[in-house]
C-alpha cells in the first residue's frame, strides 16, 4: 500500500504541477478562453489511463496460465523501465519544467488554442500511463486488489490537494528533495517489480531456474504473516527467491542507485551553492 501511495503521490503531483503551470500561464497572459482546452486534454488523459488499467486487468482473461504469466512478466519489466525513466527524467526536468511548458503553450495559442488539448493530454497522459502500468504490476505481484488501489487513490487525492495549495501559493515544497527521496525509495520498489517479472517469466517457462533458489526464509518470514505481506506489498519481496530473481534485483538496484546518486550530486553542483529553497508553482509561472 505504501509503495502505491508514493506512486500515486509522485505521479499525481507531477501531473498537478503540469496542469497548474499551464493554467497559471494562460491566466497570466489573459487567455482564459483556452482553459476548457486544457481541461479537455486532462480529461482525455484520465480516460486513457483508466482504459489502460481496464485492458491490463481484464485483457488476459481466457488465456492459458503460461500466456498470462508471460504477459505479466513482460509488463512488469516494462513498468520497472517506465518508473526508472520517470525518476531520472523528473530529477533532470523539475527546475526547467515551467519554461518548457510555457514554450509549448506559446506555440499552440494561435486561434482557439485547440493545440493545448494535445499539450495537456500528452503531459498528463504520460503520468497516467506510468501510474496505471506500475499499479497494475503491484496489484498482480501482491495478489491483492483492494489495498494497492486504496493506496494509489490516497496518493492521487493527496497530490491533487498539494497541487492546488501550491497553485494558490499557500504551500511551497522543496521539489528537488521530494523527487530525490521518493526516487531512492522507488528504485528499490522497481527492483522488486523487475524481480517479480523475472519470476513470472520463469513460471511461464520462458526463463530457466524456477526451482533453483538463492535463499528461502519462509520459515522466518512466512508469506502469509503480517511482515511477509508488508514486505511483499511494499517491495515485492519473496521469501523464496530464485537465483535469477536475485541476480535481476542486484543487477538493477546497484547500478541504478549508483547512477541516481551521481545524478543527484551533479544536479546539486550545478545549482547555486546556497541552501535550496522551496519552489512555489506561482513563481515558476510568473
Amino acid at each position: 500500500m505504501l509503495a502505491n501511495f508514493l506512486i500515486g503521490l509522485r505521479e499525481g503531483l507531477e501531473a498537478a504541477l503540469v496542469v497548474g503551470i499551464l493554467i497559471a500561464y494562460v491566466v497570466k497572459i489573459g487567455r482564459r478562453d483556452v482553459l476548457p482546452r486544457i481541461w479537455s486534454g486532462v480529461a482525455l488523459a484520465v480516460v486513457l489511463s483508466l482504459g489502460l488499467g481496464f485492458v491490463l486487468t481484464y485483457g488476459a482473461y481466457g488465456l492459458s496460465f503460461q500466456a498470462q504469466e508471460f504477459i505479466g512478466g513482460i509488463l512488469s519489466i516494462v513498468a520497472a523501465g517506465f518508473v526508472t525513466w520517470m525518476i531520472f527524467w523528473m530529477l533532470r526536468a523539475a527546475r526547467g519544467l515551467s519554461t518548457e511548458l510555457r514554450a509549448e503553450v506559446d506555440s499552440h495559442l494561435s486561434g482557439a488554442g485547440w493545440g493545448l488539448v494535445l499539450v495537456a493530454f500528452l503531459a498528463v497522459g504520460r503520468e497516467g500511463i506510468e501510474t496505471a502500468l506500475f499499479i497494475w504490476a503491484a496489484v498482480t505481484a501482491s495478489g491483492s486488489t483492494t489495498l494497492p488501489l486504496v493506496g494509489a487513490a490516497l496518493g492521487l487525492v493527496s497530490a491533487t490537494v498539494l497541487g492546488y495549495l501550491i497553485y494558490r501559493g499557500e504551500l511551497t515544497i522543496n521539489l528537488t528533495k521530494f523527487f530525490t527521496y521518493t526516487g531512492v525509495f522507488l528504485i528499490v520498489v522497481a527492483g522488486g517489480v523487475l524481480a517479480y517479472g523475472v519470476h513470472d517469466l520463469q513460471e511461464a517457462g520462458f526463463l530457466p531456474g524456477l526451482h533453483t533458489l538463492a535463499f528461502d526464509v519462509s520459515a522466518v518470514i512466512p508469506p502469509d504473516s503480517w511482515h511477509g505481506t508488508l514486505l511483499k506489498g511494499v517491495f515485492n519481496f519473496s521469501p523464496a527467491t530464485t537465483v535469477l530473481e536475485a541476480i535481476a534485483w542486484l543487477a538493477y538496484v546497484v547500478p541504478v542507485m549508483t547512477l541516481f546518486a551521481r545524478a543527484v550530486r551533479t544536479s546539486g553542483s550545478k545549482r547555486n551553492p546556497a541552501p535550496s529553497t522551496s519552489i512555489p508553482l506561482t513563481e515558476g509561472a510568473r
